[in-house]
């Protein structure tokens, strides 16, 4: 398989061919939302095929979505800062180099908590598409705003309430190693 070759936007870095490549995340297209941090998924038009993976920048209060379970496998890393896992009406502190491995069907979400941004590197199967998350209702993941009002398998509909995706280039979010 030939290397995919990058496309420049005003925003960074995109791949949208089938192929291998090597990339820095600084270099790379990021994407903000709101109250769900920035991110970077190093994808382009065509989606990876067997696994999404991203990396995300929350500030304290932000998240990586809203509280929901997957048919597919999860996992995250925690590289900076401090989180909270809510996981099956559960929560759990989470620190740097914390790892959670989420089986499939697990409701679960990640909210950053401390005085700081923390770094999430979140990883998941393919092959289900869209239709396989279901969004749950729960009274523990409303009290840190990452509760839908009403279960629903439909992403728009979840996220009705929040302003959409905006393109952006890196802005120095990542720590220096």
């Amino acid at each position: 398989m030939a290397e995919s070759k990058a496309r420049e936007t005003k925003h960074g870095l995109v791949h949208d061919e089938r192929g291998w490549f090597v990339v820095s995340a600084q270099d790379e297209r990021w994407a903000r939302y709101e109250r769900m941090g920035v991110y970077c998924n190093f994808e382009g038009k065509k989606p990876f095929q067997q696994l999404g993976m991203n990396i995300s920048v929350l500030e304290p209060g932000e998240s990586l979505g809203y509280y929901h379970s997957e048919k597919a496998q999860e996992d995250f890393l925690i590289l900076a800062g401090e989180c909270v896992l809510i996981i099956d009406e559960e929560e759990r502190p989470l620190k740097a180099w914390d790892f959670v491995h989420c089986p499939p069907d697990v409701p679960h979400i990640i909210v950053a908590t401390g005085d700081g941004p923390a770094v999430v590197v979140a990883v998941g199967a393919r092959g289900r598409g869209r239709s396989g998350i279901t969004y749950h209702v729960s009274e523990l993941a409303r009290k840190r705003g990452v509760s839908v009002e009403k279960e629903t398998n439909d992403y728009r509909e979840a996220y009705a309430g929040l302003s959409g995706r905006e393109r952006v280039r890196y802005g120095g979010w990542l720590p220096e190693l």
